[in-house]
């Protein structure tokens, strides 16, 4: 059953349950469920309809031709091809857009050059993963941050941290699954690296800085700039990857043009935050508060309506369109048949998030969240980034998944004692793993390449690698929920800790107090706060035998 027509059945039991087993009262239940619509059109919606639309609109002006010429002049290596359209592109469409685009168009780029259609596939895929979180301008972890509570920047620092591995990890694997062997890395190696270093670190700085919005779009931009600046002054070209194109030459003017869209919102978003605040203050104040929930605990809803998200798409896309000579009248038609086409996300957002809130405000959802500690105790972390990944492989959202789990994530927090953040990071991350086998992302790659029949070939591949994206996540959090956790030592707290690195060439129990002589030895030296991040010999062997396993698609 499609989301559009589960969720509204889902709201119904809610409200069912709420009204009797839990004996909320009927104006209590209506409220909660209107504040859910209030959040899920302004701002939610708001910045979905907005990016999707600068895209379409980029589509019929002809620009993304453009952008797509722009691309194909880089190399002729289907290496670093890959790592600049599927991961620097795709994160790109995610930050932007997100909802598909970055799939879609990607593969359907892939495709068109040349590129094998179910590698083609299986590269947007990983690529599309980790920026999942940061799709949208930033709207699952923003929506993540309403929902709970949680400083925008804290939450959104602390997922930049827990995805700084697997940002490393995916161009990696991009490359070995275009090349098809670990010789493909050939060449290719440092420029790999860097590419993923292009988006962790810029993407922990900016999230930490300036905030989610534009954590993977200001990232994609710095991904794209080293790979192209890499291949004009180093040749990686080998003969078994070279590929046969010509691409048509664009002019400067016409490049600049083309990219207007994008380039307004980087500059509009960037000039309305917090970095700027004699324009940031000012525009915040523009704002409403009303009195939505009338049940205990209920605080007043604010509409901000200048300074959000996408407001100011909306403003650079119609400022774009009217420079590149569209009539505003054709700009509304554009504006018009995006949002028909987004009637079953409309639907689903909405009802999803009166769900999230009818189930919080009842009591429903700390009930489940005191049951699942119960079960796992103190190695609920372990599962917390899995239950993000069933929410956005369910919904194929992973502000849908972040909805449904984020309060979820809090509630146990709390019940084991560990930090609210962390586990609220951690249902974040698992969209992100989730994300690469949901059946809607399978389904867009399919279709924008017309690969029809091969669902559960790419399922079955694709599933090769959201298996150690999800243990590795796992067992990260339980050790940064456990005893050497930041919430339970090093002085200072969470702001004046340090990130140290080390590499653990022993089979640990690093969970258990005083088994592990290495750990203990470590804490016992260290005497700055910090939190550890060991990297085991037995992820090694795990990673290598999953990218072995793509020799053979």
């Amino acid at each position: 059953m499609p989301g559009f027509k589960a969720c509204p059945i889902a709201l119904v039991l809610a409200l069912a349950v709420a009204l009797t087993a839990y004996q909320m009262d009927g104006q209590d239940a209506a409220s909660a469920a209107l504040e859910g619509v209030a959040l899920a059109c302004w701002p939610i919606l708001l910045v979905i309809i907005a990016a999707i639309f600068t895209y379409n609109l980029a589509v019929h002006t002809k620009s993304m031709d453009i952008i797509k010429h722009m691309l194909t002049t880089v190399s002729k290596d289907r290496r670093i091809l890959a790592l600049l359209i599927a991961w620097g592109f795709g994160a790109f469409m995610e930050g932007m857009a997100g909802f598909g685009t970055a799939i879609a168009i990607p593969a359907s780029m892939l495709a068109a050059l040349g590129f094998h259609p179910i590698k083609s596939i299986l590269v947007c895929l990983v690529a599309n993963s980790v920026p999942t979180t940061y799709g949208s301008i930033g709207i699952p972890a923003s929506t993540l941050a309403n929902l709970t509570g949680l400083d925008p920047l804290r939450l959104s620092s602390y997922i930049s941290l827990q995805l700084l591995p697997l940002n490393l990890i995916c161009p990696f694997l991009i490359v070995l699954i275009i090349g098809g062997s670990m010789k493909a890395l050939k060449g290719v190696f440092l420029i790999t690296l860097l590419s993923g270093l292009a988006l962790a670190v810029p993407e922990l700085i900016i999230s930490s800085v300036v905030g989610p919005e534009l954590a993977v779009m200001g990232s994609s931009v710095v991904i794209m700039a080293v790979i192209i600046l890499y291949s004009r002054f180093q040749s990686s070209e080998a003969p078994e990857y070279t590929m046969d194109i010509h691409p048509a030459h664009v002019p400067l003017k016409g490049d600049v043009l083309a990219c207007l869209p994008f380039i307004l919102i980087f500059i509009f978003l960037l000039m309305t935050s917090k970095l700027v605040p004699f324009i940031h203050g000012p525009l915040m104040a523009i704002k409403s508060s009303v009195p939505i929930y009338t049940g205990e605990g209920g605080v007043p809803y604010t509409f901000v309506w200048v300074n959000t998200p996408g407001i100011l798409i909306l403003l650079a896309a119609f400022i774009s369109g009217k420079v590149q000579s569209s009539g505003f009248g054709e700009m509304l038609t554009v504006l018009g048949h995006t949002i028909v086409g987004l009637r079953s996300t409309i639907i689903t957002i909405i009802t999803v998030i009166a769900t999230a809130k009818v189930m919080g405000y009842s009591g429903m959802t700390s009930e489940i969240a005191q049951t699942a500690v119960n079960a796992t105790g103190s190695l609920y972390p372990a599962i917390a980034p899995l239950v993000g990944s069933i929410g956005t492989f369910i919904t194929g959202s992973g502000t849908s998944s972040n909805v449904l789990f984020g309060n979820l994530q809090t509630d146990a927090a709390v019940a084991i004692n560990a930090d609210e953040g962390w586990l609220a990071a951690a249902n974040a991350a698992g969209t992100c793993a989730g994300k690469m086998i949901s059946p809607q992302s399978i389904a867009i790659a399919v279709g924008a390449i017309s690969l029809k029949g091969k669902d559960n070939e790419i399922l079955q591949a694709i599933v090769k690698v959201y298996i150690p994206y999800i243990l590795i996540l796992g067992d990260s959090r339980l050790f940064w929920s456990g005893p050497y956790s930041l919430n339970h030592w090093g002085r200072g707290g969470h702001d004046e800790c340090r990130v140290r690195f080390f590499y653990c060439l022993e089979s640990t129990h690093y969970i258990i107090p005083n088994t592990n002589y290495s750990l203990n030895k470590i804490c016992a030296e260290i005497h700055e706060p910090c939190l550890i991040i060991i990297i085991e010999k037995r992820w090694y062997f795990l990673i290598m035998q999953t990218l072995g396993d793509f020799l053979y698609l």
